[in-house]
């Protein structure tokens, strides 16, 4: 068991820190709604968070990010392989409908030809720490999210929050240990910088939206940020663009009268997000001029099976060809990951997760949390598509087993317990390529959530998982 702080202490001291903490996570603005209707800015509540930052080892934090613009370059390059996408996705797209459908607009809009030479990508890498056999911790990726990475928001207004915890602790030393961290503004950069290349200062940023947002703020703070820059916003649902969007005779992409610069999907990377029109107004959206965050073929390049494809011999090198030192910084943070396609490797897959279900995760082409299988789930779920094609919908990954460490989750409505957690490092990207060249590339901030070694998975939005804070060690 891992403690960076001594967290337990004297009960009453403890209270005392939570309505400390509570204050101060309202007072810094770390909210998010209570319920989820269209009009409930009255109510709101402090986002979950933990009591405390968690211990981090400095070396693996600084290897993440240091990372980040590698996997920039990789996304984007995927995005540019038509006969890599193509190839890495051919099974997986026959018995996915999702995936499939969002091929399909793929190779529409290739068939059509791309009409927009500004690519702008903003994604998050997550990842957490493998322990060794020796005691020492590896940094293993989870996945990467290439379409509505949330919490950067949030995560810009989380430190204050556990510096004025420390302090009151009578942790001074410790309060200055805790890190800078803006996402906000450098996922903005990066939306900011896109807009400028559009170059119509009329022309909208266009955050594609649900109706229901508990995470409104999360929302707001980027905006905020471009609001800062005079870059003008407006939110809008799938249902808004098939109602009122339009291309004009030069694909110009207008949505109730505005000129749309940039499309930020922080919505569309679910299936129930999308009805038959919702398909024909994401199908809209990516043959106009506007700039998509992400266009379709990033949106294919987070897919689960690339991530697997990935991980196979050469692959890396095919993307990054004399750049060893790249191939290897990135290669050093896979985890094991394996086909289920047909055949003897995906048969040797499947024979391998049955026999030691404990050791690995099943992953489907999924996003949102909350999805991925674990241990008995494993068994019953390839006992049932083994001999089918329908196991080429997910791949197999590694378990990665960090080491735990105890904190105090603050959740409204639960009950205060000293828990015994597990903690997912998140690192932000920010890119923008016009034409071949590659004009910005940022690490843009960090994100570290936590959760009770009771869940499997799942994340903040899903209610398992809480915001928190890196403190080095």
């Amino acid at each position: 068991m891992s403690v960076g702080l001594d967290v337990l202490m004297d009960n009453d001291l403890i209270k005392d820190l939570v309505d400390v903490a509570k204050d101060s996570a309202l007072l810094n603005g770390v909210l998010m709604r209570t319920k989820e209707t269209p009009n409930s800015s009255e109510v709101v509540t402090y986002a979950p968070f933990t009591l405390f930052p968690s211990p981090v080892p400095k070396d693996t934090f600084h290897q993440a990010l240091a990372v980040q613009t590698h996997y920039n370059r990789l996304v984007d390059k995927i995005s540019q392989d038509s006969s890599f996408l193509e190839e890495a996705l051919s099974t997986t797209i026959k018995v996915d409908d999702f995936t499939g459908r969002l091929f399909n607009i793929y190779r529409h809009v290739l068939q059509e030809g791309k009409t927009q030479s500004i690519v702008l990508g903003l994604n998050r890498s997550d990842y957490m720490l493998d322990q060794n056999g020796d005691g020492s911790a590896s940094l293993k990726q989870i996945e990467i999210n290439t379409i509505a990475a949330s919490f950067g928001g949030l995560a810009s207004h989380t430190p204050n929050v556990h510096r004025h915890i420390l302090k009151v602790a009578g942790r001074l030393e410790d309060s200055k240990r805790i890190l800078d961290n803006n996402p906000s503004a450098g996922l903005a950069k990066g939306l900011a910088k896109a807009w400028e290349l559009y170059g119509s200062e009329r022309a909208v940023v266009l955050y594609l939206v649900e109706e229901l947002q508990r995470n409104i703020f999360d929302h707001r703070y980027v905006e905020n940020e471009l609001w800062k820059r005079n870059i003008p916003v407006i939110r809008r649902q799938f249902e808004d663009v098939a109602k009122t969007g339009f291309l004009d005779q030069d694909k110009r992409l207008f949505v109730d009268g505005r000129e749309v610069a940039i499309v930020y999907f922080r919505n569309g990377y679910m299936p129930q997000n999308y009805t038959e029109q919702n398909w024909e107004a994401r199908l809209m959206m990516e043959r106009s001029m506007a700039v998509k965050c992400p266009d379709i073929s990033t949106h294919l390049a987070g897919t689960k099976k690339v991530q697997q494809e990935l991980a196979r011999p050469g692959v890396l090198e095919r993307f990054f060809p004399g750049e060893p030192d790249v191939v290897d910084q990135i290669r050093a943070t896979f985890a094991g990951l394996y086909t289920l396609d047909m055949g003897p490797e995906g048969d040797k897959t499947v024979a391998m997760a049955l026999a030691k279900p404990d050791q690995f995760v099943l992953k489907p082409q999924r996003e949102g949390g909350g999805n991925n299988l674990y241990g008995a789930e494993i068994c019953q779920v390839l006992e049932g598509v083994k001999q089918s094609t329908e196991r080429m919908a997910y791949i197999l990954m590694d378990k990665v087993q960090p080491r735990p460490v105890h904190n105090y989750l603050l959740r409204l409505g639960t009950p205060l317990k000293l828990s015994t957690c597990l903690s997912e490092l998140g690192v932000f990207g920010a890119y923008v390529r016009h034409g071949q060249d590659m004009v910005l590339n940022e690490c843009a901030g960090h994100l570290l959530r936590t959760k009770s070694d009771e869940h499997s998975d799942g994340g903040v939005a899903a209610g398992v998982a809480v915001l928190d804070n890196p403190l080095l060690v």
